[in-house]
């Protein structure tokens, strides 16, 4: 940052001056605020918390590998290289975020980027605001704000998670490293106390979930196709470099309570970074939505089949389960405006029904065929629409019109 007086409206302000240039030098992401703001969300205000019940974790990993062999059986893929079990570690909600942060860094780091990244700006309103003082500093203590306010609303987002996260794959994104798997055993036994589910079946259903979520996560195909949207997408916005003093000239948050005002303050990405989608976003949601959908759609589907199994009537934890999922919570608000995953009940019915619709015409082994080569994910048009998928890649239809 430059001292010259055009540039920095606080050279003539020694401390405000200091606190520019540190808040500059982190990077458009300040990730000691994120881990501090996350932990003290996720532990809800206090210092520390209790290790994992070594009876909790005992009782979870002896369940891997009867989970994890139904899972491979069923799915046919791969939850770990070689043959070997996966490496599930029982965490608390400190660790669930540490590691987090961790394997969601350079995602969030490229949309940090991506949203410090300079607009495109009329000329008239960049005339006009190089004539304006107040509008000079405004701007400038927004670009100052933005790496605090962006770790702030990163550490709320995964903060807010680790409440209520069984395991890594509440967010249907790829996670490194990839042999690795994370069960969070305070937020299982919580729910499985809070629903009166037996504590081992909702152990035995969250291992069932998070292994078919990662062995689909991981296959390469659907890895890098998830990974790829996703990245285009966060490369798509562009920022409005007013929008802190828009948002607040204009801002009526609905409240009088300072802490609620903050969790909206910083879980509404428009307000602080200027996070509007763009035109380009808006083209590519759809497609984005039907890779999500259908992902989502085939991991509950082989999850109904493999608990079945195991544990007879799941279909309690199932709908409990997936009716928390899609409820509204700022967390959910961040990851749909910054990551464009869009996890609500239409969008997972959409994919519930895609994978019915699949299943009933060519079986279980039809719908496998999503992991089987690049561009195997249904459009659009497909995800509605069952049979033209099927049509697409000459999978043999069954007559289900009798």
């Amino acid at each position: 940052m430059s001292d010259s007086p055009s540039e920095n409206p606080f050279s003539g302000l020694p401390f405000f001056g200091d606190m520019a240039k540190a808040m500059s030098s982190q990077g458009p992401l300040q990730w000691d605020v994120a881990r501090q703001t996350a932990m003290m969300t996720a532990l809800s205000g206090n210092s520390t918390e209790p290790n994992v019940d070594p009876a909790a974790r005992v009782g979870i990993e002896q369940l891997v590998p009867i989970a994890d062999l139904h899972v491979r059986n069923h799915t046919g893929l791969d939850t770990a290289s070689a043959g070997k079990l996966p490496r599930v570690v029982v965490v608390n909600r400190s660790l669930w975020v540490h590691h987090t942060l961790e394997s969601y860094k350079p995602l969030f780091n490229e949309l940090a980027t991506s949203l410090s990244g300079s607009p495109i700006i009329p000329t008239d309103a960049l005339d006009a605001s190089q004539d304006d003082p107040m509008m000079n500093m405004m701007a400038s203590l927004n670009k100052m704000m933005a790496p605090a306010m962006m770790g702030m609303s990163v550490g709320t987002m995964v903060g807010q998670l680790a409440l209520k996260s069984f395991g890594q794959y509440d967010l249907p994104l790829p996670r490194e490293p990839r042999d690795q798997m994370l069960i969070v055993a305070s937020n299982v036994d919580e729910f499985a106390k809070d629903w009166s589910i037996p504590t081992d079946d909702m152990r035995m259903w969250v291992l069932i979930h998070e292994l078919t979520s990662h062995a689909v996560l991981s296959s390469p195909h659907i890895r890098t196709a998830v990974s790829a949207a996703i990245s285009s997408y966060i490369g798509g916005f562009s920022p409005n470099p007013n929008a802190l003093m828009e948002r607040l000239t204009s801002l009526d948050l609905g409240t009088s309570d300072p802490m609620a005002m903050m969790q909206k303050f910083l879980t509404d990405p428009t307000i602080i970074l200027g996070a509007v989608r763009s035109a380009s976003q808006e083209a590519q949601a759809p497609s984005l939505d039907a890779m999500i959908a259908a992902i989502i759609g085939y991991i509950d589907h082989a999850v109904d089949t493999v608990s079945a199994s195991l544990l007879g009537g799941s279909s309690q934890i199932s709908e409990a389960v997936r009716r928390r999922r899609v409820e509204a919570s700022p967390s959910d608000t961040f990851v749909e405006q910054l990551l464009g995953l869009r996890l609500t009940r239409q969008q997972v019915d959409r994919g519930h029904s895609f994978a019915a619709g699949v299943a009933e015409r060519a079986g279980h082994n039809g719908l496998a065929s999503l992991f089987s080569a690049a561009g195997n994910l249904p459009t659009p048009s497909e995800l509605d629409a069952p049979g033209l998928w099927l049509a697409r890649l000459n999978i043999e239809q069954r007559d289900i019109s009798e």
